[in-house]
């Protein structure tokens, strides 16, 4: 099953993302706890870690808290190495679009090879001004 993520204004969407499985979500949020997370889970980064990602949403106001945890996530994950690609679908999506990560912060894209972090921080902020719930599909 798959994980979609998106802000929508009444019945338009505005903006989404498709992760992947939530597999691939979880092991985002993995390398998250593994890597800077030395304390436990959701220490640094509750806003992502410790919301369920099943049914659910981030509020426009959580959403401003996000996009601030993925930026930093973003430049820590910029600096350690890239680790193999966890699934067919990242490899097969990585061969087509030419993707060679040499950091961790690209091991991790959307089913369209789009960078997952920045596809985030873009729905938290499209969510912050639209004063929309990022919801879980």
């Amino acid at each position: 099953m798959g994980l979609y993520l998106a802000v929508f204004d009444g019945d338009d969407e505005v903006d989404g993302i498709d992760v992947g499985a939530y597999s691939d979500f979880c092991l985002f949020r993995n390398a998250v706890v593994r890597n800077l997370e030395p304390r436990g889970a959701g220490t640094e980064f509750p806003t992502l870690i410790l919301h369920s990602d099943c049914d659910g949403e981030w509020t426009p106001d959580e959403a401003v808290k996000l996009e601030e945890e993925l930026e930093r996530i973003g430049r820590r994950f910029r600096q350690l190495p890239a680790v193999p690609l966890s699934s067919t679908w990242q490899s097969d999506i990585a061969e087509t679009f030419g993707i060679q990560p040499t950091s961790l912060c690209e091991c991790f894209f959307d089913v369209d090879g789009e960078s997952l972090l920045e596809r985030l921080i873009e729905l938290a902020r499209t969510s912050q001004e639209r004063g929309l719930p990022i919801l879980f599909q």
